[in-house]
């Protein structure tokens, strides 16, 4: 029987006020810098709380946009788009670093990561920022993305990341949150699609076509009403299917 490992993030430090339950469950997570959520105090608390469950911490840049969350798309010059990641991603290294933690990962949020997936503008800008910042720092990025294959093609460790709780277009985009069918809250139906993803490397779309993708990283959005039972959920039913999580606790 073969074995398999996996990845589970989710984005914390929003104020979504639920970290804590989350956190026990997860191998990594993406804190929130100050462009859609958080702040210096809750960039703090987010770290020490990964750091007592020994889950690995990635940064969460995003667009500078509060009142929407991070979910407009915004049109930034390059240049000021790369200093802006820059700035969220230093900004909660800094802390961390007084934290006595290191920063596992990156991982654009909302509006910035959609648009990284398909336009190789923003992807170079984001690939950019993360290369000044450190060039042996991991991204995560979809699978088939430009902003995966630029960070590829410039030797930065990229780990594909597939939505647990998201719904997929035929071309691997998420189903815009516009529509009432985008997020999916069953962790039974959850768990039948992760086990698709992991062990058969493909996912149904919502037209019922199955596609090839890679999922070295989960993500299950910590802004999902039912997120906590979700993760347990997975937490519990994973392992019976031979599929670690890999919380190895790299901080």
């Amino acid at each position: 029987m073969e074995n398999f490992v996996i990845d589970i993030n989710c984005d914390l430090g929003e104020g979504v006020g639920n970290d804590h339950l989350l956190m026990p469950f997860l191998s990594s997570c993406n804190i929130a810098c100050g462009g859609h959520a958080g702040d210096e105090d809750t960039m703090r608390q987010t770290i020490q709380l990964a750091k007592q469950h020994r889950t690995k911490i990635g940064a969460h840049p995003s667009f500078p946009d509060k009142e929407n969350f991070g979910r407009t798309e915004m049109r930034i010059p390059s240049e000021q788009l790369t200093s802006l990641v820059l700035d969220q991603i230093e900004t909660l290294d800094a802390i961390a670093k007084e934290e006595g933690a290191v920063l596992n990962h990156v991982k654009p949020h909302g509006a910035l990561y959609n648009m990284a997936t398909v336009d190789k503008g923003v992807a170079e800008a984001v690939v950019k920022a993360v290369l000044l910042f450190d060039e042996k720092i991991i991204l995560y990025a979809p699978y088939g993305s430009v902003m995966a294959k630029l960070a590829l093609e410039q030797s930065i460790r990229v780990m594909f990341e597939a939505f647990a709780d998201r719904n997929y277009n035929d071309d691997l985009t998420l189903v815009s949150r516009k529509l009432e069918n985008a997020v999916i809250q069953n962790p039974e139906e959850i768990l039948t699609r992760v086990l698709l993803m992991i062990k058969e490397k493909k996912v149904k779309s919502l037209s019922g076509q199955l596609s090839h993708i890679q999922a070295d990283t989960l993500c299950i959005h910590g802004d999902n009403s039912h997120a906590v039972d979700i993760v347990s959920y997975l937490n519990q039913q994973l392992p019976i299917h031979h599929i670690s999580i890999a919380k190895i606790g790299a901080v």
